[in-house]
């Protein structure tokens, strides 16, 4: 009898191509989009019945941006981690990840320069990477989405140095201290009435990128699947534990102590766990259930539809403002808020399609060139952008 069971290996878990971390990828930045879309600009707004719920259906896309995370820490330290005695290992490194994230966030910085959607200020600490800190500089954080990418790359000019310089062994024990650090300084800040940054700035939120190198460690050791899968159920069994305890002491909300520090670590678990899941799923005989076409378009597109999806909506509400104001959602009216999805979101999705496609790929092209004395990369490098041979890339 033919047994299909996560269990059953059809492929190693990690593989030159896992497309299920496209699927994974689209789910993150659909997250992000129905956040933005409809619970973010109008939870203020009166509905009720199924418009109602439909809203604060969306309420839990933020937390896409810490899937990201953990995805992203995952992929890029397996690239590094697989290519540390390999020469040129900084040079290749910083050279396709410039070419990877810097066309398409520059370009959108020009955009919100010459549409007037940021300050001078603002644009000046986005170009440096800066937008999670602009708090610090008394600076308005003009373009929300901004500020995890800088996260991200304050966390790839460190790391490529901490995984060449230390062991495979120290790589795992450094990404777990971070994992335990970093909620204690959210403890503390919080304790002592800091925390304005405690949701972005990098030392308050590495952890996700940094529990996701640790299962790029653990995941390139001597684990058999059948421990990798209960690896995963211990996961989601304390991820569920801690938020159905912690319930009562404040993890469902950053306002309590208990929230302030254990409430990331809760959510990237949970996020460890189901990356887990797909990577078990994708390369069992049940990988169907994880390649999902429609969630890897959105994967493939991820990162230009993350920075150019609020760009959208702005024109949008901007437009109707000036010239047909009846046109804004308002109380009562959730079906304007489903059109603006709709038309802003589809114009978003198909301006992300078309960069993508027309413009990245060229700078993707390119990143060839230095990695010709490799194997093939991850999960296609042209079909989706956020690699043991090289593994995908982790733009969004």
């Amino acid at each position: 009898m033919k047994q299909h069971s996560i269990f059953v290996a059809s492929e190693n878990l990690i593989r030159p191509v896992m497309p299920e971390l496209d699927s994974l990828r689209g789910l993150a930045i659909l997250g992000v989009l129905f956040l933005h879309g409809f619970f973010w600009p109008y939870s203020g707004l009166h509905f009720k019945g199924w418009s109602r719920i439909l809203l604060l259906a969306t309420r839990p896309g933020w937390l896409g941006v810490n899937l990201f995370f953990v995805l992203s820490g995952f992929l890029i330290t397996g690239i590094l981690l697989d290519s540390k005695n390999k020469p040129r290992y900084y040079s290749r490194f910083y050279t396709r990840r410039a070419l990877r994230i810097l066309p398409a966030y520059y370009s959108l910085l020009i955009l919100l320069a010459i549409l007037h959607q940021a300050s001078a200020g603002f644009l000046g600490l986005s170009f440096i990477y800066l937008a999670n800190l602009t708090n610090l500089f008394g600076v308005p954080a003009d373009y929300g989405p901004l500020w995890s990418l800088a996260v991200e790359e304050h966390y790839y000019i460190a790391w490529p140095a901490v995984v060449r310089k230390l062991n495979t062994k120290n790589v795992a024990i450094a990404s777990a201290a971070i994992c335990v650090v970093v909620p204690v300084l959210r403890s503390v800040a919080f304790h002592y009435g800091y925390t304005a940054g405690l949701g972005w700035y990098t030392w308050f939120v590495a952890d996700g990128l940094a529990l996701g190198s640790l299962l790029a460690v653990v995941l390139r050791s001597s684990l058999t699947r059948a421990r990798v899968a209960r690896l995963c159920a211990v996961l989601f069994t304390l991820a569920l534990i801690f938020t159905g305890v912690g319930a009562r002491f404040g993890i469902l909300t950053m306002q309590r102590t208990f929230g302030a520090t254990l409430q990331y670590s809760v959510v990237h678990v949970f996020f460890a766990a189901v990356l887990l899941l797909f990577l078990l799923l994708g390369s069992s005989p049940r990988k169907r259930c994880v390649n999902s076409a429609t969630l890897q378009f959105f994967g493939y597109i991820s990162y230009g539809l993350y920075l150019i999806h609020l760009l959208v909506f702005r024109i949008y509400d901007k437009i109707l403002r000036y010239y047909w104001p009846q046109l804004l959602p308002a109380d009562g009216h959730f079906e304007l808020v489903v059109i603006r999805f709709l038309v802003a979101g589809g114009a978003a999705v198909g301006l992300a399609y078309l960069s993508r496609r027309y413009f990245e790929e060229a700078f993707l092209r390119m990143k060839d060139r230095f990695t010709r004395d490799e194997a093939p990369t991850l999960a296609p490098d042209s079909a989706a952008a956020p690699a043991l041979p090289q593994l995908q890339d982790p733009g969004r």
